[in-house]
C-alpha cells in the first residue's frame, strides 16, 4: 500500500508551460531530438490520459493516408500528391526549417507533453513559435523518390517513441488509454498502465480470425474433399513417436480388426502430436486405457492410447511436435506401446495412407475422402510434381 501511495504521488500529469509560449532556444529551433525543458522537474514520471481527451482534440496527420511502422520508430504514412497535413494535437511550433535529412520538417511541441515530427513536406505552412489547433493544416505532403509520404514520428524527451503506443496506425485511431513515460538516466520508457478496450478487443477478433478453425465438418461443402499431403511443410506434421517400430499394423488381427498401428519404443517415451489441432479427449476410455484425440484443421482427427501419462487436458491446442503424452500399458495391452489411430467423420483409415511408417515421414499423395452413408472411402493418388519431404 506504501508502494502505491509513493508511486501515485510520484506520477504527475504535465501540463507544459512551454507550449503556451511562442519563445524557443536557437537549439530547440535547430535540432529535431532536444529534451524538453521542464518536461521531468517535478518528477521523474508523468501520465497522459487520451481517454479524457474531447471530441477534436486529436487529428490523424493525413486521414485519408495509408500508415505503415518503418524501422527507428516512425510512420510512413503514404497518399497523394497536394494532400493536407494535419497537426495530430493542439500545440505550439518549435521547429520549422529544411532539414539534410527530412527535408522540409516540422516539430510541434504539445501540452501533454509528446512532440510531434512532420518530415519531407512539399511546403512548410507554419513558423516557429505559431500556435496550432487539432487538424489545421500545417503543411503539404511531399516525399522522397517519387514516392508522396509524410515521415511522421511522436517524441518525449527527444527520443522517438513507437506510434502504435498512442495511436492505430491502421484504423488511424487514438487509443483511449493511459500511457506513463518514465524518465531513467538518459532513457525515457514508456508504458500503458489502462489499455484501450476497443483496440483490445479488436486483436483479439484479428488473433482468432487468424486461428485455424478446428469445428468446420470437412464434408460441410459435399459428400468429398481433399487433402493434399504434398503441401504441409516441415513443423505442420510430426511423426507421432521417434524411433518406432510397427509391431500391429491397420486392418485384420487375429480375427479382429485393429482400428490403428501399434508403435513400439520404450516405456514412457513421448508420444508427439501429428498435428497442430485441439484436444477434444484427453481421458482413461475403456480398452484403451489413458487415451486423447485431437481434432485438426484438415479435417482429421488422430487418436493416441495406452499412454502411462496425459500431458494435455480437454480444450488444450498444440502444435505439431508438441509432447502430449508418454508411453505405457493402460487399458487393454500386453507390453508398453502407442496405438495410434486416424479417423474422419468418425471413421478410423490406415495412418498408413498419411504417415510412411519405414522411413518416419510424411507421404505425398493426394487424399480424397468421400462419404457414403455412414461410410467413408479414401483414394490416394501420386503427386509426381509433390517435392520429397
Amino acid at each position: 500500500m506504501k508502494l502505491k501511495n509513493l508511486l501515485a504521488a510520484a506520477v504527475v500529469v504535465v501540463t507544459l508551460t512551454s507550449a503556451t509560449t511562442d519563445t524557443f532556444t536557437p537549439l530547440e529551433q535547430q535540432q529535431i531530438s532536444i529534451e524538453t525543458p521542464g518536461l521531468f522537474t517535478r518528477s521523474d514520471a508523468f501520465t497522459v490520459d487520451f481517454a479524457a481527451m474531447p471530441s477534436g482534440a486529436y487529428s490523424f496527420p493525413l486521414p485519408v493516408g495509408k500508415a505503415r511502422l518503418t524501422k527507428d520508430n516512425n510512420l510512413e504514412i503514404s497518399t497523394t500528391k497536394g494532400d493536407a497535413v494535419k497537426a495530430m494535437f493542439d500545440g505550439t511550433v518549435r521547429l520549422a526549417k529544411r532539414h539534410p535529412h527530412y527535408g522540409n520538417v516540422i516539430v510541434v511541441r504539445h501540452g501533454n507533453g509528446l512532440e510531434t515530427v512532420y518530415g519531407h513536406n512539399a511546403q512548410n505552412l507554419v513558423r516557429v513559435g505559431q500556435r496550432v489547433k487539432a487538424g489545421q493544416t500545417i503543411a503539404i505532403v511531399g516525399g522522397t523518390e517519387g514516392r508522396t509520404y509524410c515521415l511522421f514520428a511522436i517524441m518525449v524527451n527527444g527520443g522517438r517513441i513507437n506510434p502504435a503506443t498512442i495511436i492505430s496506425p491502421e484504423s488511424h485511431r487514438l487509443l483511449r488509454q493511459t500511457v506513463l513515460c518514465r524518465k531513467s538516466g538518459n532513457r525515457v520508457s514508456i508504458s500503458v498502465t489502462s489499455p484501450d478496450r476497443e483496440e483490445l478487443a479488436r486483436a483479439e477478433a484479428a488473433r482468432k480470425a487468424k486461428e485455424p478453425d478446428y469445428t468446420t465438418d470437412p464434408f460441410d461443402g459435399g459428400s468429398r474433399f481433399s487433402l493434399n499431403l504434398a503441401s504441409l511443410n516441415p513443423g505442420e506434421w510430426c511423426y507421432p513417436l521417434d524411433g518406432a517400430k510397427v509391431i500391429s499394423r491397420y486392418g485384420s488381427r487375429g480375427g479382429r480388426r485393429h482400428t490403428g498401428v501399434d508403435l513400439k519404443t520404450t516405456p514412457n517415451d513421448e508420444i508427439r502430436a501429428a498435428f497442430d489441432g485441439v484436444v477434444t479427449m484427453s481421458q482413461r476410455y475403456y480398452a484403451y486405457g489413458n487415451y486423447i484425440k485431437i481434432r485438426h484443421a484438415n479435417g482429421i482427427e488422430t487418436c493416441y492410447s495406452h499412454n502411462s501419462k496425459n500431458l494435455v487436458k480437454k480444450g488444450d491446442k498444440v502444435k505439431a511436435g508438441q509432447v502430449i503424452a508418454l508411453t505405457g500399458r493402460t487399458g487393454r495391452a500386453t507390453t508398453a506401446h502407442l496405438h495410434f489411430e486416424c479417423r474422419v467423420n468418425g471413421r478410423t483409415f490406415d495412418p498408413g495412407k498419411i504417415f510412411d511408417h519405414a522411413n518416419h515421414s510424411i507421404r505425398t499423395d493426394l487424399l480424397t475422402f468421400t462419404k457414403s452413408g455412414g461410410g467413408v472411402s479414401i483414394k490416394a493418388e501420386r503427386n509426381y510434381m509433390a517435392k520429397g519431404k
